[in-house]
């Protein structure tokens, strides 16, 4: 059963234009956060700064005795918040740079087998990465220090330190941001009532009174995006969502994807059939309105209503897509789904038109609604190896033929929709995967 909680965020909008004086002082706010993160950028975004990033307190307090807080005149409820709120996307930052690292690390050739565990432990290992990038000598715990001594014995670390320090200078890069019309803020910094809410200023003791749509009320991190043009204000709400519980969900599914049919089960049951109509239609209006922007740039068209029809061609196709999501939940009755590992979209195709709906494909997206209706359902979501798996024979396991959605075994005969072949394939391997690991576990 999935151990996360589901979260679903919901937004708030302000009732009638906010008044141009209370806007600017919210944006005075926004300005401030954006400068605190761009400073937190700066100063503990280089490798010097790797050791105070977790878990944070160190940057809290240095960050107090710096003064900028009451250079800015800001209230404390914004300021440290934007703090950690650079401290996350920091260490992103450092996420991306060590997955880039992993990706010329698996494509170098001249590395060994003892060369490329080596450097996998520096990348998994914080301090030890850390220490390396700084050229310390790496001291850990014992039994990691006993891992890390047996590694450097097979290896020329000097040469592979060298490497990775290489490595990060070309990939990782300091943060920056210019977005000032945003920020968050903690419960001390609202108060709800009067059918809206109230935001605390800089001044003191004094609140910014926003009318709300609604008379919902929370108690949790908010985030508030403001629109001046418009005179609005969107307040984006994080809220747990329960999860709902199915004894009669028993069945074992495996899914195939598609750009056309979006779902397939290894029983042939099709769910999103008319997935390629929206998508075909999305995909052409977007490739016409490109060619037409580009013709006539020079007359400085706008993108108002480009934006406006692109967020509604969007809004039905992810309204299509999650009514069918439910409808195969409700229909399947799945205790556990089996889904492939589909591969990053590659460079390159058939022609400019088919690399473009390839682009747009939402495969993304339905995935990530689908992982979230299934915690929401306690539904078991399982990714399998996909290598291969829709060019294998579900029957027999040998290489089959595929021709026009057709699949066709040359040694055991089966013949079968290819679809329908790939999901049995999905749902084997992912109960042979499931096994195994059971087996391990006893």
């Amino acid at each position: 059963m999935p151990t996360a909680r589901p979260c679903r965020t919901l937004r708030q909008q302000n009732k009638g234009p906010i008044p141009p004086g209370d806007m600017e002082r919210l944006l005075d706010i926004a300005k401030d956060c954006c400068t605190v993160k761009n400073y937190v950028y700066q100063r503990y975004g280089g490798i010097k700064s790797l050791p105070k990033l977790y878990p944070g307190y160190t940057v809290q307090n240095e960050m107090t005795n710096s003064g900028l807080r009451e250079q800015l005149g800001m209230p404390s409820v914004y300021f440290y918040l934007a703090i950690f709120d650079a401290l996350g996307d920091i260490k992103g930052q450092w996420a991306r740079t060590k997955a880039a690292v992993q990706v010329r690390l698996k494509q170098n050739e001249n590395f060994s087998e003892e060369d490329r565990h080596y450097l996998r432990f520096l990348l998994k290992v914080n301090n030890a990465f850390e220490q390396v990038l700084n050229g310390k000598a790496v001291s850990l715990k014992k039994e990691l220090q006993a891992q890390y001594e047996a590694l450097a014995a097979s290896t020329n670390t000097g040469q592979l330190c060298r490497w990775l320090c290489r490595q990060v200078r070309r990939h990782h890069i300091k943060l920056h941001t210019d977005f000032a019309e945003g920020f968050s803020m903690t419960e001390r910094a609202y108060r709800y009532g009067d059918h809206g809410i109230y935001i605390s200023a800089k001044e003191k003791r004094k609140r910014i009174f926003i009318p709300l749509t609604d008379n919902c009320q929370y108690k949790r991190q908010l985030s508030v995006r403001l629109y001046p043009e418009e005179g609005g204000i969107e307040i984006r709400v994080p809220v747990d969502i329960g999860v709902h519980l199915h004894p009669d969900y028993e069945n074992q599914v495996g899914l195939a994807f598609g750009m056309h049919t979006m779902l397939t089960t290894q029983e042939g049951h099709t769910y999103g059939e008319n997935l390629g109509e929206y998508q075909s239609a999305y995909t052409e209006w977007l490739r016409t309105q490109s060619a037409s922007y580009r013709r006539n740039r020079g007359s400085n068209p706008g993108r108002k209503k480009y934006y406006a029809r692109k967020q509604r061609y969007e809004g039905q196709l992810h309204s299509y897509i999650n009514q069918e999501l439910n409808r195969m939940l409700k229909t399947e009755k799945p205790k556990t789904i089996y889904i492939p590992k589909l591969p990053k979209p590659q460079a390159g195709g058939i022609n400019k038109r088919a690399n473009y709906a390839a682009t747009l494909w939402q495969r993304g997206y339905i995935r990530k609604r689908l992982a979230q209706k299934c915690l929401e359902e306690s539904v078991e979501l399982e990714e399998v190896f996909a290598k291969g798996i829709s060019s294998g024979c579900s029957q027999c396991g040998a290489d089959g033929i595929k021709q026009g959605g057709q699949f066709t075994c040359p040694v055991c005969g089966l013949c079968v929709q290819e679809k329908v072949n790939t999901a049995r394939n999905v749902k084997k391997r992912g109960q042979q995967a499931q096994a195994s690991k059971l087996h391990g576990n006893l």
